[in-house]
């Protein structure tokens, strides 16, 4: 596949940085207060703002591929049922009945053709119409048109499924959300790949710090010194501010080869890991040959859930060819779920010296360039300048 210009201009600044012994640097060093981590009214102002205003990544297309196919997320807070309509349209509802606020679905997923409270089951259809009252005469003068399931801002792009996890009242655009990522994310092919692992873990310390695990890479060397240390570059990331996301390029140890090939000739996708920063959640985490989506969401003070969905080409294989796909892919899994947990052990450290008063404030460098331009459009959501589906440029 062609590297784009964009793609063309980040092999040449890896260059330079490798020849010149450079990297990015941001203008200044960012003094974090340890209150953005800590403090839990700061926490429930991101909840509501950050959770509730913008949308986030919630799953794969192929979790619904069919009509009626159906899952749930409840990690935000908000019980949410996701499901394909009869007309092929993704869809998402509270899962929360009209008449006592019962949970309709149970199930993390399934297939149904109608979804029906367990409480009274009272039955919907999968556009989110009310359809059955049992013994109705109890409710005559019931308008059934006003007590329909309540419907969320659902997107399904780029293979990806996007909530709002709040009813909005306008239109929410998600291509002018989504616009400053849309080259890169297009490129992927998200909507030809499967699910081949999803999983979460509960960790023990506050959303923001797992968040900047995966938002530099001046720690590989010392976090992942036995890991991925040496697989990559040594902190010579190249970001892309795309407000509110941000591209964080990460060079294999051998993208300095691309030096001696012509311009013409240079394969951005292998010789790069790519860390996309969805605002405000999530992340595309592109290798060279598949595809992690994290989703990073506070459970409480000092805890969240870490979700990710290893995503790999759909390619059907003889029996032969797809256990030896199998092996390869489950080999791609156990190396990833090993470097994670080396972040994750760290993080929970952290998490455990934020009462000690040691810090007042943490100290971000210039060259931990995906932690400042998050927290800018971190600050900025929180102080009301930036809204979705607006998106409002930084001067």
């Amino acid at each position: 596949m062609r590297s784009s210009d964009e793609e063309i201009d980040i092999i040449r600044r890896t260059l330079e940085y490798s020849a010149t012994g450079s990297t990015h640097l941001e203008p200044e060093l960012l003094k974090n207060p340890v209150s953005h981590y800590a403090d839990p009214a700061r926490l429930a102002q991101e909840q509501n703002t950050l959770f509730r205003q913008f949308p986030i990544i919630v799953g794969h297309g192929s979790q619904v591929a069919v009509p009626g196919q159906f899952f749930t997320h409840d990690d935000t807070g908000v019980p949410i049922l996701v499901t394909r309509t009869r007309e092929g349209l993704v869809k998402a509802y509270m899962n929360v009945c009209r008449h006592r606020g019962g949970r309709i679905v149970t199930q993390a997923d399934g297939q149904a053709t109608t979804f029906s409270c367990p409480y009274h089951s009272w039955t919907y259809d999968l556009a989110g119409n009310l359809r059955g009252i049992p013994q109705p005469f109890g409710f005559e003068g019931l308008n059934k048109k006003e007590h329909g399931l309540v419907e969320l801002p659902a997107f399904e792009r780029f293979g990806l499924i996007w909530v709002r996890p709040s009813v909005s009242d306008g239109a929410l655009s998600i291509d002018a959300w989504l616009a400053p990522m849309a080259e890169q994310l297009a490129s992927l092919e998200l909507a030809s790949h499967d699910v081949f692992r999803a999983w979460s873990v509960e960790l023990n310390m506050g959303w923001r710090i797992a968040l900047e695990g995966f938002q530099e890479s001046y720690h590989f060397c010392s976090a992942h010194k036995h890991t991925a240390c040496s697989a990559y570059l040594d902190n010579q990331s190249v970001f892309l501010d795309q407000y509110p996301h941000v591209r964080h390029a990460v060079p294999l140890a051998n993208a300095v080869d691309l030096q001696d090939a012509p311009e013409a000739e240079w394969d951005y996708r292998a010789n790069y890991m790519t860390q996309n920063y969805l605002f405000p959640c999530n992340f595309v985490q592109s290798m060279t040959d598949h595809v992690y989506i994290h989703s990073v969401i506070p459970t409480g003070p000092g805890t969240c859930v870490f979700k990710c969905m290893m995503l790999v080409p759909a390619s059907p294989k003889t029996a032969e060819e797809n256990a030896k796909v199998e092996r390869y892919w489950e080999a791609n899994y156990d190396v990833v779920r090993t470097v994670f947990s080396e972040d994750f052990a760290i993080g929970e450290g952290i998490q455990q010296g934020l009462s000690t008063g040691v810090n007042e404030h943490f100290v971000i460098g210039k060259y931990e360039a995906g932690i400042q331009l998050a927290q800018r459009a971190i600050d900025d959501a929180l102080e009301g300048r930036l809204v979705c589906p607006e998106v409002v440029s930084l001067q």
